[in-house]
């Protein structure tokens, strides 16, 4: 019964995890409006690569490492704030040349995208090196205790597991298929859903960039 709650718990994680508005989710909505669901998916599945490679680097303590210099930490956000202006750019300019293209590099951008955007995201790198650490430490969380004594142990979740962790890229794997599969159901009944979801797209890339080279700054500053 426990492993079934931790796989359920890790699956709720995983979805929490992928589905709040950001860059990533910006470039899948454009990607699935634009060019299908299957390009959409694909853009997701560079985020998760991305989402992997945080992982991988967090059990080696690399992850630590980019936490302990801040000039290399700072480098990364730079990195991504100006990716982000510059995908902001390449979304406009999709816009104004129509952008509905069905060839493979049209498909296969939207990966690199993702998961450039992914790997120089410096919330991801902050989730990896406080919530992600938590989760492969071994424990047991009992998630309904501080509400009640009565509800001890009714909800007990195991940490560094791998169910757990199964559960997590299960729910970020569930996103990224069913929310292009609903922005591909919105268009059918809205013909411009498209030039909407990409000017919307290029506003949160934009806005993100500006964000991330401030903060870099900052970093640098400190």
């Amino acid at each position: 019964m426990t492993e079934v709650v931790t796989f359920g718990a890790g699956v709720v994680f995983g979805i929490a995890l992928a589905a709040p508005p950001g860059p990533m989710n910006a470039v899948i909505a454009e990607e699935s409006v634009a060019h299908g669901w299957r390009s959409g998916v694909r853009a997701g599945v560079g985020a998760m690569m991305a989402d992997i490679c945080f992982f991988v680097g967090a059990l080696l303590g690399v992850v630590t490492v980019v936490e302990r210099l801040p000039t290399l930490r700072a480098a990364m956000v730079a990195v991504g704030g100006v990716l982000m202006l510059y995908f902001a750019y390449d979304t406009a300019t999709d816009l104004q040349s129509g952008f509905r293209t069905a060839n493979a590099a049209g498909a296969d951008r939207g990966f690199r995208r993702a998961f450039v955007l992914a790997i120089t995201n410096p919330y991801q790198i902050l989730f990896w090196l406080t919530a992600g650490v938590a989760l492969l430490d071994p424990g047991t969380v009992d998630v309904l205790a501080p509400l009640s004594t009565a509800l001890a142990g009714q909800f007990v979740v195991q940490t560094g597991t791998p169910v757990l962790l199964l559960g997590l890229f299960s729910g970020v794997a569930l996103w990224i298929v069913g929310f292009p599969a609903m922005l591909i159901a919105a268009r059918k009944r809205m013909d411009s859903f498209a030039p909407l979801t990409a000017a919307a797209s290029a506003l949160v890339l934009f806005g993100f960039g500006v964000y991330f080279l401030i903060d870099a700054v900052t970093l640098l500053m400190d």
